[in-house]
């Protein structure tokens, strides 16, 4: 099983689309479900004594922790103290990367997975995060990598009206001195009460989805000239689906393959499901890890035609409904273009697959390492 640990609320950052919205007027209208309890006693760094936590990991064969905030490197102590004690092999990260160069690198390079997110350009990534974020997260990459980490290095985005995304992805991608393995971007869309404050339906029309077709497009190409399928992972995971005839569900694992443990040690179905009390599934002190009640999304999606290749996209964002009808029938949308790009490369994919330019094997990577997949 995979779990998203949260070490704590704390952040060094305060990101235009991420804690930036807690001081803006949320939309009057358009929540369509039963307001959400929230535990208001959840604390904000971890609380519970570790050895709770090795107990219930022991318990499960084969458990991977993914260490996750706020920022989780505030509490890089107790990251190299759960490195070095769990019983665990696998440990993944999901930073801003400002902080790596707090973690000794016998402790960087233990990670399988780092998530580093950034917006794609400089200019970009300062706009949202803060000016000299992205030098001073690039300099901590570039480190991490000469001091021999192997590992996955995955650039996470976060997509929002300000994004091209056709010059974004390549950015990242072609920059080889940044030293990314993978790329995985999420939109920020239907996760706060934001819609009203939007241009979201002309930038999708006009900037997203074009540049969707256009990075699907190149993703292809590159398969043709070099035999190489780039780790994109909102492409990489569907496509190896729709060359297997797989059906999927939630494809970030979220209530079915990856649980998030709260930092007072209550389990939630995903990490920003933060505190929301009615789907919390146990406690570590005594809950099983490989028996966690599963927890499927509903409402809409349930009779989505396009359901088998979403799995649902988000499984908070379905419970809460932040934006109304018409806001959530736009995200789909452009989840609809994303699987009519893909689907519409997949004869080209086939066929380079069969004069064995590329194999099958060559779509394999890491699942539920805390890309949501589809954006």
């Amino acid at each position: 099983m995979y779990f998203h640990l949260i070490l704590t609320d704390d952040c060094n950052l305060c990101c235009r689309y991420c804690r930036a919205k807690a001081f803006e007027e949320e939309d009057a209208e358009g929540i369509d479900t039963v307001p959400v309890e929230i535990d208001g006693d959840l604390p904000p760094d971890l609380s519970y004594d570790p050895e709770l936590l090795y107990r219930f990991l022991a318990r499960d064969p084969s458990p991977t922790v993914t260490f996750y905030g706020g920022e989780p490197l505030m509490r890089s102590d107790l990251v190299e103290r759960i490195i070095r004690e769990a019983p665990v092999q696998r440990f993944m990260i999901q930073t801003n990367g400002l902080l790596l160069d707090r973690l000794p690198s016998y402790i960087v390079n233990r990670f399988s997975t780092i998530l580093v997110s950034l917006d794609g350009r400089e200019a970009l990534t300062d706009e949202n995060r803060g000016i000299g974020v992205f030098s001073r997260v690039m300099a901590n990459v570039k480190k991490i990598r000469a001091n021999g980490y192997h590992g996955e290095l995955i650039a996470r985005m976060t997509v929002t009206e300000r994004t091209e995304i056709f010059d974004a992805v390549r950015y990242l991608a072609e920059n080889t001195d940044y030293s990314f393995s993978s790329i995985h971007w999420q939109m920020d869309a239907n996760f706060t009460g934001d819609f009203s404050h939007r241009t979201f339906a002309e930038w999708a029309e006009k900037k997203y989805n074009p540049g969707i077709r256009a990075l699907v497009t190149a993703w292809v190409d590159e398969m043709e000239t070099s035999s190489r399928v780039l780790c994109w992972y909102p492409f990489i995971d569907p496509v190896e689906d729709l060359l297997n005839g797989r059906a999927s569900p939630l494809r970030c694992g979220a209530g079915h393959a990856n649980y998030a443990i709260m930092t007072d040690g209550h389990i939630a179905p995903c990490p920003i499901m933060i505190g929301m009390k009615q789907y919390y599934l146990g406690h570590i002190a005594d809950a099983d890890p490989q028996h966690l009640r599963r927890i499927p999304v509903g409402g809409e999606c349930e009779a989505c035609h396009i359901r088998t290749f979403c799995g649902g996209r988000c499984l908070y964002s379905s419970i809460v409904q932040p934006w109304n009808l018409a806001g959530r029938q736009l995200v789909c949308g452009t989840v609809e273009n994303l699987r009519d790009a893909l689907t519409g490369e997949l004869p080209r994919i086939r066929a380079l697959i069969a004069a064995r330019r590329i194999s099958l094997a060559d779509f394999a990577h890491e699942k539920f390492n805390g890309c949501e997949i589809i954006p």
